[in-house]
């Protein structure tokens, strides 16, 4: 993406959200619908945030494209055709079924060989892509129901003060839990310090560098809290073997065909399925490994504004924009000193490994400076129409 160095003019939102409507979206059962109106409540947080604050991305700004990206997962669309399409590919992962069908075949399954394959490819990828998207939306509406809330309450209740307000200030951080995250909120304490801060900053490197650190700070919280939302997401060894060859027994010998049934049992008695467990066994190891690597990659792209996909894995080119190239304010290089074992460099910032809490945050703390004026950040996340639609509860048509 090209360095942007002035952001795109905001147009007024006719009704910045509330806490209250922050409760009601993170209440919605329905894990796409839910995520597609926290997308929309981010960017319009967003918006009004930067309305009274002026150039320069907030944590709601990165927060509208990340919970965009999730929803993909949550719909389980993209990663669903990946698994299919990469999986048949491998030769080793051919092996092992072959073996399953011809033994299965040899006890008697009712099933045809393509009827094996198709049914147990479905259930192998299935069960991947159900407990991935299940973690990522766990995870969305806990972030949400969290630093959402305080976005809007923070809105609501310091964001149009004309002068600095000390004691308003106080009075919106005293419910803030004191502590270390995930169970404290002092990151998000001193983060909305920062913001309000900065409001009443003439200078405006001296505001960019206080904004991007309250960015920063919001973003050591969230990703702590997140750790094992993402851990699982990526984590497909935690279903376990017995488990997904259990699955896959009854799926070969169907309990609605009592005689495939009886037969199974009986060749089990006689020691007969010894091979086929064996068999089961290899192909759920290949499989299990093969997922985590084609989840882990689908995990580490990020969806960013005009079509553009932003490798997690590959270290970020974009630059550093002016104002923050080279930092002076020593709270910010010292959490930057905490998070970034390169400071003032992206070189290494490409994450090896997304569920690795250090390697996640250093690749973080890049992106957030190297995008902090980045104008398409602020192009909406859904068309006019869509948005009509996700706010009635529906879920639109077309591409999201």
């Amino acid at each position: 993406m090209p360095e942007k160095t002035e952001t795109m003019p905001i147009k007024p939102q006719r009704k910045i959200p509330t806490p209250a409507a922050v409760e009601r979206i993170a209440a919605v059962t329905d894990p796409v619908v839910r995520n597609l109106q926290i997308t929309q409540c981010y960017h319009e947080l967003s918006a009004a945030f930067v309305e009274r604050t002026g150039a320069g991305a907030n944590w709601c700004t990165f927060a509208t494209w990340a919970s965009k990206q999730a929803g993909q997962s949550i719909r389980k669309e993209d990663l669903t055709r990946s698994l299919e399409a990469l999986l048949g590919v491998q030769p080793e992962m051919e092996m092992a079924f072959r073996e399953v069908v011809a033994l299965a075949t040899q006890l008697g399954t009712p099933l045809s060989a393509e009827t094996i394959r198709k049914t147990l490819w479905h259930s192998l990828t299935a069960a991947a892509v159900e407990r991935t998207g299940a973690a990522i939306a766990r995870g969305n509406k806990k972030v949400f129901e969290e630093i959402g809330w305080e976005f809007a309450r923070f809105i609501m209740s310091c964001l149009s003060d004309t002068a600095y307000d000390e004691a308003n200030l106080k009075a919106f951080c005293r419910d803030l839990r004191p502590g270390e995250p995930p169970a404290g909120q002092q990151y998000l304490r001193q983060a909305f310090t920062r913001y309000y801060q900065s409001l009443f900053e003439t200078d405006r490197k001296k505001q960019a560098e206080l904004r991007l650190l309250a960015n920063l700070e919001i973003g050591y919280h969230e990703q702590t809290r997140l750790q094992p939302e993402i851990a699982e997401a990526l984590d497909i060894a935690m279903i376990h073997p017995n488990e997904l060859k259990t699955r896959l027994l009854s799926l070969l010998f169907p309990n609605d065909r009592w005689q495939s049934q009886a037969r199974l049992l009986l060749l089990e008695m006689l020691g007969k399925t010894s091979l086929l467990d064996r068999a089961l066994q290899t192909l759920v190891s290949v499989v299990r490994q093969q997922i985590r690597l084609i989840v882990t990659e689908h995990l580490m792209t990020m969806a960013m504004p005009n079509d553009i996909r932003l490798p997690l894995g590959q270290d970020l080119t974009a630059g550093f924009p002016v104002s923050l190239r080279e930092l002076y304010n020593a709270d910010l290089r010292t959490l930057l000193g905490h998070i970034d074992p390169t400071p003032d460099s992206l070189l290494g910032s490409g994450a090896v490994d997304w569920a690795d809490l250090p390697d996640r945050l250093h690749f973080i703390a890049d992106l957030f400076r190297c995008f902090h004026e980045s104008a398409d950040l602020f192009l909406p996340p859904f068309l006019a129409e869509q948005v009509v639609v996700l706010k009635a509860g529906g879920r639109p048509g077309g591409r999201l």
